[in-house]
């Protein structure tokens, strides 16, 4: 059977990697692509006698948002630590109040005001069961061999040839596709068939990581907690789930001279010296790792017009910051519902370069921050330092961790204003403007009048929401009907529902009927801003109202007036990324 032609098949998509950022792109293509769409993602290794428990444990408000959004969180949820209280201890045993991951206690304007801590092995377990359910599997061991790209195929054609290699039987296929998303890690096969650079250092910094079930007399030790050790560095201890403990420190040169050879004992052992004066005892050991520290970024995230790269293949950085899962969920998220809207004929191709537009800028200040971050855990002053020279690097790495604190949390995370997706057509409408974080606020529903939120009401399924905040009706009642009158010979705005989706809110205590309410049919599901939180959330004045439209993903896309002009600054924005749609030109 040796000289049998491979078999060859063809999909949409072919995602290579199967942690969390592969999972959670694959998730989304299959949720949001209707037959006969087809995606495809492979693993090298057998997931489940691969990584016993280790790796990312942290999820930040923004990205527990983002996967609640997704219909993943809930499930999260139910497995995890929910940490909200942190801790800092001097090399005494003293608390430094203010000190370390003290910024994470302040994580507010969000539901998910709490680090969700859930090992990756039960993270991924989740995200492989949820891509079950919408009939595709995580196919390992198979390999990604080779990547031919076509010149001579046209659009939406096949012009991805990839050999794939059963990791058991050395057998080679052949997968034809339409795009590919390299998510195969820091080695990625992907970017280095691509000949795509990888800029960037490792240090000469090496950092353990050890986890287990333990016993231990620190007072705090259900806790994101900081330990300044004079030998260790800034010690991480985290609160697992399953009752299980991270114990995270820094292997100095000088402490590597004691081991000839460095194994789990060795760590164990440095894990109990790391956390003096404090005890510590392992009951069992899950998992422990030894890395060198270093920071880099792929000088592409999209090339060819039809290769991606997400999460860790297109950047790697320390786990002192806690940000790498994180990021690469805002990849994966990022990239998901637009290439479902391409996929479909529903959006223009050049959509799919704003993913590295968006991404690339945030990744880099991510970099940024984790070079100075992971240099002060190591008890050395930032590169560029231009302070005082003898300053406590614990100190400095406080004020470090809390000017970065809403990027951290990621609520914060905000994508630059452009001519595409973020569009900026009147500044003084909203406090939130376009490119920013679109803000979960209480609401609630008509009739039954219970609570709700906005959040909970746009999930992502790759559409996008026009959501009317209509302030006080019997003050912008003239505003509401030029509004009307503007939109209501653009069909195509009420027609696509699967595309684009209504929500009015009102400001004040609902009545019996949002009919009588307006006066009118509303423009899609009605909710009701009973104390006007959200409306003042948003800094949006009852008075005057504004049309907003968030994207899929929960970010501003733009903001406009209400009035005879909104219908046709509505269409404008649309109109530069979207296609056809039901035969209707937009």
């Amino acid at each position: 059977m040796s000289g049998t032609a491979p078999i060859v098949e063809h999909v949409d998509v072919l995602v290579v990697g199967g942690g969390p950022v592969g999972l959670i792109t694959a998730y989304q293509l299959s949720r949001n692509l209707p037959s006969p769409h087809r995606v495809k993602i492979i693993e090298k290794h057998h997931k489940s006698a691969q990584d016993q428990y280790g790796r990312a444990i942290t999820l930040f408000p923004r990205t527990s948002e983002m996967l609640d959004q997704l219909g993943l969180a809930d499930s999260l949820a139910q497995q995890c630590f929910a940490c909200r209280q942190t801790v800092n201890y001097d090399k005494d045993g003293n608390e430094c109040p203010g000190r370390g991951w003290y910024f994470m206690e302040n994580m507010k304007d969000t539901k998910w005001d709490f680090a969700l801590v859930l090992r990756q092995k039960y993270q991924e377990e989740i995200f492989r069961q949820s891509l079950r359910h919408h009939g595709v599997e995580l196919e390992a061991p198979y390999a990604l061999t080779a990547i031919e790209i076509l010149d001579n195929v046209g659009p939406n054609g096949y012009k991805i040839v990839a050999t794939l290699e059963n990791g058991n039987t050395k057998l080679k296929s052949i997968v034809k596709c339409k795009y590919l998303v390299g998510a195969d890690g820091g080695r990625s096969f992907v970017r280095r068939a691509m000949n795509i650079s990888f800029d960037g250092s490792s240090s000469e910094d090496k950092w353990v990581r050890i986890d287990g079930v333990i016993e231990t007399d620190l007072p705090k030790p259900r806790t994101y907690c900081a330990i300044e050790s004079p030998t260790h560095g800034n010690v991480l201890w985290a609160a697992l789930d399953h009752g299980a403990t991270r114990i995270g420190f820094a292997f100095t040169a000088e402490r590597q001279k004691a081991y000839d050879e460095f194994n789990e004992e060795a760590a164990v052992k440095e894990a109990i010296a790391s956390v003096k004066p404090f005890s510590l005892s392992f009951q069992q050991v899950d998992w422990w790792t030894i890395y060198v520290v270093g920071q880099r970024i792929a000088r592409s995230f999209f090339v060819k017009d039809c290769v991606f790269l997400a999460g860790d293949a297109c950047h790697t950085h320390s786990s002192g910051a806690a940000q790498g899962m994180n990021t690469g969920m805002h990849d994966a998220v990022n990239l998901g519902w637009k290439l479902s809207l391409v996929l479909q004929g529903l959006a223009k191709p050049d959509l799919l370069h704003t993913y590295e537009a968006e991404r690339l800028p945030n990744v880099q200040k991510l970099i940024n921050y984790d070079k100075d971050i992971s240099r002060l855990m190591t008890m050395q002053l930032p590169e560029n330092w231009k302070g005082n020279p003898n300053a406590d690097p614990n100190e400095i790495l406080g004020k470090v961790m809390a000017e970065a604190a809403t990027f951290s949390s990621g609520l914060g995370i905000y994508y630059e204003p452009d001519s595409i997706l973020n569009i900026t057509q009147r500044a003084d409408l909203s406090t939130v403007k376009p490119g920013q974080r679109a803000p979960d606020v209480v609401l609630q529903k008509p009739a039954t009048f219970e609570p709700t939120r906005l959040q909970t009401e746009t999930p992502n399924v790759a559409k996008f929401y026009i959501v009317l905040f209509a302030g006080d009706v019997a003050k912008t009642k003239n505003l509401l009907s030029a509004f009307s009158i503007s939109v209501s010979d653009i069909t195509w705005l009420f027609e696509n529902d699967g595309l684009i989706s209504w929500i009015s809110i009102f400001s004040g205590p609902g009545g019996p009927s949002a009919y009588e309410t307006l006066g009118g049919m509303p423009f899609g599901r009605v909710f009701y801003d009973e104390d006007n939180s959200a409306h003042q959330r948003y800094g949006i004045g009852v008075g005057i109202g504004t049309v907003m439209v968030f994207r899929p993903d929960g970010w501003v896309g733009t903001v406009v007036e209400l009035g005879d002009e909104a219908a046709k600054k509505l269409e404008n924005y649309f109109k530069t990324f979207l296609l056809l749609k039901g035969g209707i030109k937009l």
